[in-house]
């Protein structure tokens, strides 16, 4: 594959893997696309993106297109991009659609149930103090058109959002706003809140134990969500969206942020990637969480640190982990696979 960071992977309906964008060696927000194939194991270009871009957001439409939007533009790489576009597997061609209401980097998108997509949050520009948002739209497949819905109750980039089993998504945490200051500054936020489509209104729930961002929220089969990320002793919590409470869990082996976690099909959950204490090894480091008893178990390390890297769920039950930057900071165009099945 191209060497890449800060991209995006999605699984397409055929079972191959769309990587788009990202954090170049030579270029900056690349606008080069590529599929690996689970089959071959290859990776093949198609097509190209009407604009380069990274920290975008790439989704699975019901109809098998993709829906890229947002993203730290390649005409400026400070500022984010309103475009969106569609990516076409049947015929591997790129077609810009309608403008956002709001420029963002670091939003989130999620496909509801009637085939719409929220995107919600993000950055409104690089660096600094970064604008978060708290402005929500909803793009329909039908009519290629936003509309915007209810704002947040929280300005936030960077956060997570989860569609809960009732069709209702949970955002949790991300950079907000101290809003008792003169001059307002970011804040890592502990505050949840949950969009209901058939209201298309937001509510305000249980905070989180403590303020995160650059973490990962992950939907468990009993339907609780798993939060992790750096915090007092690589510290995790679960929600669970029927009561809307939170409760400490056991902690992650390392103290990790910026890494990826993934529900495995025997239910347990894999974190890999970047590591506070920012050495080779632990950015190598892989681990499971096991719900049943809310512990950690260290496994087999990655054959290359990664940060910035997507993980992907295939349909053979492997994991896919792609590109990244390496302890140097530079792209790296390596991917490799994680059977559970055999890697212990």
């Amino acid at each position: 594959m191209t060497p890449r960071d800060s991209h995006a992977a999605t699984l397409l309906l055929d079972g191959s893997v769309l990587v788009t964008g990202g954090d170049g060696v030579k270029t900056s927000n690349l606008a080069k696309a590529e599929l690996y194939d689970p089959n071959s194991g290859s990776w093949t270009a198609t097509g190209k993106l009407t604009e380069g871009r990274r920290g975008h957001t790439a989704t699975l439409l019901s109809d098998g297109t993709v829906l890229v939007a947002g993203g730290w533009s390649d005409r400026s790489d400070l500022v984010p991009s309103a475009t969106a576009e569609l990516y076409d597997p049947s015929t591997g061609k790129w077609v810009a659609t309608a403008r956002m209401a709001a420029a963002r980097a670091g939003h989130t998108a999620t496909l509801l149930a009637d085939g719409t997509v929220l995107l919600a949050g993000g950055l409104s520009y690089c660096c600094g103090n970064g604008g978060p948002l708290d402005v929500a739209e909803l793009f329909d497949p039908r009519t290629g058109s936003w509309t915007k819905t209810a704002s947040m109750l929280k300005v936030r980039g960077d956060h997570t959002a989860t569609l809960l089993p009732n069709g209702t998504v949970l955002v949790i945490g991300g950079i907000g706003r101290k809003t008792d200051d003169v001059a307002p500054i970011n804040t890592t936020l502990a505050a949840a809140e949950i969009y209901d489509p058939a209201t298309k209104a937001w509510t305000a729930t249980r905070h989180l134990n403590e303020g995160r961002a650059g973490h990962t929220a992950t939907l468990l089969n009993d339907g609780s969500v798993l939060v992790t990320r750096m915090g007092s002793q690589g510290s995790a919590e679960l929600f669970d969206a029927s009561t809307g409470s939170t409760a400490a869990t056991g902690n992650m082996d390392l103290i990790r942020f910026n890494h990826d976690a993934t529900l495995l099909p025997d239910r347990t959950v894999l974190v890999v990637g970047n590591s506070s204490e920012d050495d080779d090894a632990s950015r190598r480091s892989a681990e499971l969480y096991h719900p049943r008893s809310g512990r950690w178990t260290r496994i087999e390390s990655m054959n290359i640190g990664r940060d910035g890297h997507t993980v992907t769920l295939l349909a053979n039950g492997t994991v896919l982990v792609a590109g990244g930057n390496d302890e140097s900071g530079r792209p790296v165009a390596a991917a490799e696979l994680y059977d559970p099945g055999t890697s212990s």
